[in-house]
């Protein structure tokens, strides 16, 4: 057994790969980690830009779109999709076996539309149909104008991961979502899946500046700290919001738990031990979708051991520490929004040029 293995046997954590690139599909890799233990994939544009800027795997299948004379956009989305339904099939067998609780793949509206709840709506829609396969995850922002999408595609069964999440109260709100559209949805809904993805490290990255400004003792204690309290607190979130008598009745019908995951899982500060955010915040009903990097350290050298719930107390002092010594975490939580949203347009951006240019390339 691989300790990615024991996660999900010993603590019912599901690790899952937060990458995707083509190499991986055509030369088996991507089949080995799902055999050493990984029960999912996630993907975003900062993602897909890496893959597709790098080497020549998207090559022929740019090159045939270009002859064809397909817009670069929509060659995005062939090579987009190509990708996603292939990773799907390969998890298909974790889905199916898992009775559609794992085995998910997830890809992410445009990233311009994360101020856009109607423009959200019709692409979720229109991915949904277009891959038309049980075990894909359509990830929409959990922006404010997110919210309304988020409600209206579970109402519609359509399986939803939700994505940069990064402060308590925004969580509570994708949960209100997710509650509300499971009561308006009809009939049966075990059909229906959802994660809420937590983002965890950025969070020390901003906050650790932050302190470092401040430069007191009492703020430099507080170092490394927070992103694990947040993810605690969320977890602490969770057993509350999926219990009780609301709860019990949408479970009645068949719903799904929509576990908190862990995302932003790779450690940035070299000072802080490589596995820490998957060490500190294991335990059930949560899923951590893990860089690979990461996932080798931790599988060579993590510790499988229910740490989620432990210290809570302690987690909620460190968040009130961070108000005493004159960090504002709800600014925090906003700042990493924002810049969240115009990162993952930056790649796109980006990538959609470099795409141009070697359709370009490929008609001279």
């Amino acid at each position: 057994m691989t300790r990615l293995q024991d996660l999900y046997t010993q603590q019912n954590q599901s690790p899952w790969l937060d990458n995707l690139k083509r190499g991986w599909i055509t030369s088996g890799d991507l089949e080995r980690w799902v055999e050493r233990g990984v029960r999912g994939i996630t993907s975003n544009p900062s993602i897909f830009q890496k893959a597709m800027e790098s080497g020549d795997a998207y090559d022929s299948q740019l090159r045939t779109l270009a002859a064809d004379k397909t817009p670069v956009i929509d060659s995005y989305w062939d090579l987009v999709t190509s990708d996603i339904q292939d990773a799907l099939r390969i998890l298909r067998p974790v889905y199916d076996a898992s009775g559609g609780e794992d085995g998910f793949v997830s890809v992410e509206v445009a990233p311009s539309l994360a101020r856009d709840t109607e423009g959200t709506i019709a692409a979720a829609r229109h991915l949904n149909s277009t891959i038309a396969q049980p075990n894909l995850y359509v990830k929409i922002p959990g922006t404010a104008e997110g919210l309304p999408a988020i409600q209206q595609m579970i109402s519609e069964k359509r399986s939803i991961n939700v994505t940069l999440l990064f402060s308590i109260e925004r969580y509570g709100e994708v949960i209100e979502a997710y509650l509300s559209g499971l009561e308006a949805a009809e009939g049966d809904l075990s059909a229906i899946s959802s994660v809420a993805s937590f983002f965890i490290s950025r969070v020390d990255t901003e906050v650790d500046r932050r302190l470092d400004e401040v430069g007191t003792d009492a703020a430099r204690a507080l170092k490394g700290k927070t992103a694990v309290a947040n993810g605690k607190l969320a977890y602490d979130l969770f057993l509350e919001k999926f219990s009780g008598p609301r709860w019990d009745a949408l479970a009645a019908r068949g719903a799904r738990k929509q576990r908190p995951l862990w995302a932003s899982t790779s450690t940035k500060n070299p000072d802080y031990p490589d596995t820490l955010y998957v060490d500190a915040l294991i335990g059930p009903d949560t899923v951590n979708t893990i860089p690979d990097a990461t996932l080798d350290a931790f599988d060579d050298h993590g510790t499988v051991a229910r740490t989620i719930d432990a210290d809570v107390d302690e987690a909620r002092a460190a968040i009130a520490g961070l108000a005493d010594v004159g960090v504002d975490l709800d600014d925090v939580t906003r700042v990493l929004e924002d810049e969240g949203v115009a990162a993952f347009s930056k790649s796109f951006d980006e990538l959609i040029g470099v795409l141009q240019a070697k359709a370009d390339g490929f008609g001279a």
